[in-house]
């Protein structure tokens, strides 16, 4: 049977919308995390979890997307579409980054102003490219892969997880990516439980460790998405994004678990909700049915908005980190006008980064690089999962 083509096929919009709730909790967790003396009393306290969920979604639709699609679809042409898709809003965010630099100096990076232009610029362009910069390069002081732009870390494990899919997994039998999904769950669990941290907060710095912490984040959730998507029976869910949204903020608010003398609890917490919960809420995601044209459009929005505000907003998070750390002692009520400033400048800045940047270019370069038989079978404004 000849495979459908690549633009006739549906999305599901309330795993968008889920993608959306889960990228404004990172936007939350990063603005109190500001005010946070460890990683022991962090509010949203696991919220950076929603990097784990980010990966195993976008397993996930990868799977539905393009698995059925090789037989029409060269390797060029997926790479293609995954660039058009993912790199415009990778450069948005570091020209953001690059112009928010200097606002950021501070007395928890009180060299920045030591920092010459022509650096800055070079390591913008080379963020531009999602190449990581050595720690020799960084200009900040957090040791960063990207430094203008501290989330563009996950963005290159993501490539990376295309990567492998389109030059092996995707020929993977369901016995074999099972195989694979369950070694990277268990190198996830001995990771966390035995690791002296107790969670999987890391991945975005070039040395030995942070790199093992990005692929051991990156494993599991992708491969684990692209396994469900191969295997998943769905059903009719009512009220699943309510339903998911709570879990979803449930599991990333958690406080942590067993403090400091027991870390393997709070290890074992983080892996079990990577693992069962994440998939969990993507199966009942993916199942719901979206019938009131409210809810149809709070799932467009935050859908629309999830990529550009989670590799948008993090600059503003430094001005803020820096504003923070130059007022010793401020507390959150007081700071509340400013936390509230940001977290709302990071959603305009996403949505006007969106249609009057991101989508425009993707459209251009959709023309330009993509299959014209394809274009022309897209109705306009349909959406398609990818």
């Amino acid at each position: 049977m000849r495979p459908i083509s690549l633009a006739t096929k549906p999305h599901y919009p309330i795993l968008d919308g889920l993608r959306g709730v889960a990228a404004m909790l990172v936007v939350v967790f990063h603005i109190f995390e500001a005010h946070s003396t460890s990683h022991l009393d962090q509010i949203i306290n696991h919220g950076y979890l929603a990097v784990d969920f980010f990966f195993l979604l976008s397993g996930f639709v990868i799977g539905y997307a393009y698995d059925d699609r090789w037989g029409s679809l060269t390797m060029g042409g997926f790479f293609k579409r995954r660039l058009v898709r993912l790199q415009p809003m990778v450069v948005m965010g570091m020209v953001i980054g690059a112009i928010a630099f200097y606002f950021q100096d501070s007395t928890i990076w009180p060299a920045i102003h030591t920092v010459p232009v022509w650096k800055m610029l070079l390591i913008m362009l080379i963020g531009f490219t999602l190449i990581p910069v050595p720690i020799s390069m960084d200009i900040r002081g957090w040791q960063e892969m990207h430094p203008l732009d501290g989330p563009g870390w996950s963005l290159f494990f993501e490539y990376i997880a295309n990567i492998l899919y389109a030059l092996f997994v995707r020929r993977f039998s369901r016995t074999a990516l099972s195989i694979l999904v369950i070694l990277a769950g268990a190198a996830l669990v001995h990771y966390t439980v035995t690791g002296n941290n107790g969670d999987v907060i890391g991945g975005w710095s070039i040395d030995a460790l942070q790199l093992r912490i990005g692929f051991t984040r990156m494993m599991y959730p992708f491969f684990a998405g692209l396994l469900l998507s191969r295997t998943a029976k769905l059903t009719r869910i009512s009220h699943a994004f309510l339903w998911c949204s709570l879990l979803l903020v449930i599991v990333l608010a958690m406080p942590r678990i067993g403090g400091e003398k027991h870390v393997w609890m709070n290890g074992l917490y983080e892996s079990l909700v990577i693992i069962l919960v994440f998939p969990l809420i993507v199966y009942l995601g993916a199942s719901g049915e979206m019938t009131g044209k409210a809810g149809a459009r709070v799932c467009k929005f935050f859908g629309d908005i999830s990529y550009p505000i989670y590799i948008t907003h993090y600059p503003l998070i430094y001005i803020y980190t820096g504003w923070v750390s130059d007022h010793k002692g401020v507390g959150f009520r007081h700071a509340f006008p400013y936390a509230l400033a940001t977290f709302v400048s990071a959603v305009v800045i996403a949505y006007v980064s969106l249609k009057r940047y991101d989508e425009p270019v993707r459209r251009w370069l959709q023309v330009r690089w993509l299959p014209r038989q394809l274009a022309r079978k897209r109705p306009v404004g349909k959406k398609v999962m990818e």
